[in-house]
């Protein structure tokens, strides 16, 4: 179907490198002028009726942490060129936040998430499926860094989080996900070669659709 969006998933694990490649393609393809990033983190199930005692105790690193029906429903709207509401998530309050953000229709569909090949539904939608492979020590470092600066965490909570459930959800879904990418790129945005011949790839479903 020509002028049909592409949509290119990008799993792996926290802090892998998702949103870094993410980020080069929406630059690559900005003469387009129409790319969009939906980052399945914003699909975090709604916590509002819930304490914060209760919040924290969420395991966010489980596949039913996250509202996949709706977003299975949104990138379906994209995909038919319909514009969406696109929740966004309060990571300080751990829930959802008030504010939504309307997405037009893009001719390519940047999809990144813990899941997104985890869960067949999004898998199926995707014309490009990428795995991001980095070590886990490196991982483990950029998410310290990430939660205590950016999302008001304190170290000894992510250190406890990691330790809990996130190594453990990591081996038990993200990982064994790996077997239905098309491509695996070792250490994230900083792999120039995988990223450029990715880039060239798009480039030619692009103009096939054109």
């Amino acid at each position: 179907m020509k002028n049909k969006p592409i949509l290119i998933g990008i799993a792996g694990g926290s802090a892998s490198g998702k949103s870094s490649i993410s980020k080069q393609l929406k630059e690559a393809f900005e003469y387009t002028k129409s790319v969009v990033i939906i980052r399945q983190d914003d699909y975090y199930k709604d916590q509002s009726e819930k304490t914060m005692e209760e919040r924290v105790k969420t395991n966010y690193d489980h596949p039913f942490a996250f509202d996949n029906d709706l977003l299975v429903l949104h990138i379906q709207e994209l995909l038919q060129r319909h514009a969406i509401l696109k929740p966004t998530y309060d990571f300080v309050h751990h829930t959802r936040s008030e504010l939504v953000e309307n997405v037009q229709p893009c001719d390519v569909v940047v999809l990144e998430g813990l899941f997104v090949l985890e869960d067949e539904e999004l898998r199926n939608l995707c014309d490009i499926k990428i795995f991001v492979d980095t070590d886990a020590d490196l991982r483990f470092i950029r998410r310290l860094v990430r939660d205590v600066k950016k999302r008001g965490r304190t170290l000894e909570s992510v250190v406890e989080q990691y330790t809990t459930t996130v190594r453990d959800m990591h081996n038990l879904f993200v990982e064994p996900s790996k077997r239905y990418a098309d491509l695996i790129i070792p250490e994230g945005g900083h792999n120039v070669v995988a990223i450029d011949l990715l880039i060239t790839k798009i480039s030619s479903i692009i103009d096939k659709r054109a």
